[in-house]
């Protein structure tokens, strides 16, 4: 039998460490090959991680919380199938994997390469994460206690702070209220300090009352993260605004005339989607400078076009799958992969290198019954456009014999961009253009 060490692999762009959250296998459980053996998370998204071996699993190296570099030996699983060597010690990370599950043990994070750093003490980048969106300051870091190895500060150290701190706010305001004498003999609980919930919960901001039967909901980690990557998207980039009205009513004919039978051929829906986006791409291609980023006082401008598609989840919050090179694809090639990266987004079950590297982003709210927005460009991006319902409206129609009423289908494209990089007339000829492509659109285009 052979030894196989499972590693956690590459992540996606710019990812250089994930959070363990869950455990799928047991010690002792029989592994196929292909099989998910845990659960990782990144800034971005969740992803199972399977194994390329099949045997049994013989030690875990890490326990849920823990934060694992790309590239770490994360389990040692047991086959009969012939292994490549290495140089890493086995035998030693059998040892220090019977050192991770002990009771004693069980708060010492894993040593991995900090890459935050600050005068006098060291962080992992899960630490300065939670720090952040929990809003310590770096003097309150310094000061937590880390049970982790050389005196570290780890993920159970900063949680077990933030309990602390949460008691000792709620018991010292509670203890600055004088204390209301009631007037009569009553046997109801007694009530509720101003700003402060039943669960002695204290808000953070100032102005906020909590009042009898309002509910505490604690963000979830993607929704934390929307919040942050929102607020600093709108502290990076000045926002500006441009609108368009298309008349659409050839594509949406064109998709009435096809859909069925694209249906029943390929086994799958055709939206407007898969247009849109083609469409966006050959828009950017005329357009090249919407495709850059910004650094410092420098700006890239991409050579690929990887269009994002923002997908709302069934938990309400979004997340954004990317398309790379998606001028290269048919209209047919992108319907596929339009119904295919929706569908596991809604499943969780997208690759984290699937969400990363967008130069340009299409959003959807139409499919909400919205009719425009002014979205918000997702960072390092500088541009995103918002595509509004597709409504039945009266418009004056030209005619050799003249102008008539008629029914229209009509939908307004708003255009979010970055002044520092984009001007007026760069955002609002784009947004022009892309109209123009969507109202010419070719009735007799084939799928």
């Amino acid at each position: 039998m052979a030894l196989y060490k499972l590693r956690l692999p590459h992540m996606g762009e710019g990812v250089i460490e994930a959070t363990l959250t869950a455990w799928l296998k047991e010690v002792g459980d029989t592994v196929e090959e292909d099989e998910a053996v845990f659960e990782v998370a990144t800034d971005k998204v969740d992803s199972e991680v399977p194994s390329e071996v099949p045997g049994i699993l013989k030690e875990k190296l890490f326990q849920p919380g823990d934060a694992i570099k790309i590239g770490e030996v994360v389990a040692i699983i047991e086959t009969d199938r012939e292994v490549e060597d290495d140089d890493d010690d086995l035998a030693g990370l059998l040892t220090a994997g019977d050192v991770k599950t002990n009771t004693e043990a069980s708060s010492v994070e894993k040593e991995t390469e900090p890459v935050i750093s600050t005068k006098n003490r060291l962080y992992s980048p899960l630490v300065k994460n939670i720090a952040k969106v929990e809003g310590i300051s770096q003097e309150e870091l310094d000061a937590i206690p880390g049970t982790g190895r050389n005196g570290r500060v780890t993920k159970r150290d900063i949680l077990k702070y933030l309990k602390e701190r949460e008691t000792r706010v709620t018991k010292t305001e509670i203890k600055a209220k004088p204390a209301e004498i009631p007037s009569h003999k009553d046997t109801t609980q007694p009530p509720v300090p101003s700003g402060i919930s039943a669960s002695g919960y204290v808000p953070k901001e100032k102005g906020i009352i909590i009042e009898p039967g309002d509910e505490i909901i604690e963000m979830d980690r993607m929704r934390k993260l929307i919040a942050e990557h929102m607020v600093r998207s709108k502290h990076t980039s000045p926002h500006v605004q441009s609108f368009v009205e298309a008349d659409v009513t050839r594509m949406v004919r064109w998709r009435n005339k096809i859909k069925d039978a694209f249906l029943k051929r390929e086994g799958e829906k055709i939206t407007f989607t898969p247009i849109f986006i083609y469409l966006l791409a050959k828009t950017i291609r005329e357009f090249p400078m919407i495709n850059v980023q910004v650094d410092g006082d420098k700006i890239i401008r991409k050579k690929n076009i990887n269009i994002g598609m923002a997908v709302a989840l069934p938990t309400g919050n979004l997340i954004v799958p990317v398309i790379k090179n998606a001028d290269q694809y048919s209209l047919l090639g992108l319907t596929k992969k339009v119904n295919d990266l929706a569908k596991r987004a809604r499943e969780n079950k997208l690759h984290p290198d699937e969400i990363v590297g967008g130069t340009y982003t299409l959003t959807n709210i139409g499919s909400f019954g919205n009719i425009a927005g002014t979205p918000i460009i997702p960072q390092p991006q500088v541009a995103i456009m918002a595509v509004g319902a597709i409504r039945k409206m009266p418009a004056v129609i030209e005619t050799p014999e003249g102008d008539v009423i008629g029914i229209r289908h009509k939908m307004i494209l708003s255009h979010s961009y970055d002044h520092r990089v984009v001007d007026g007339m760069l955002g609002g000829l784009f947004v022009k253009r892309f109209g123009e492509l969507l109202e010419n659109f070719d009735e007799n285009t084939e799928i």
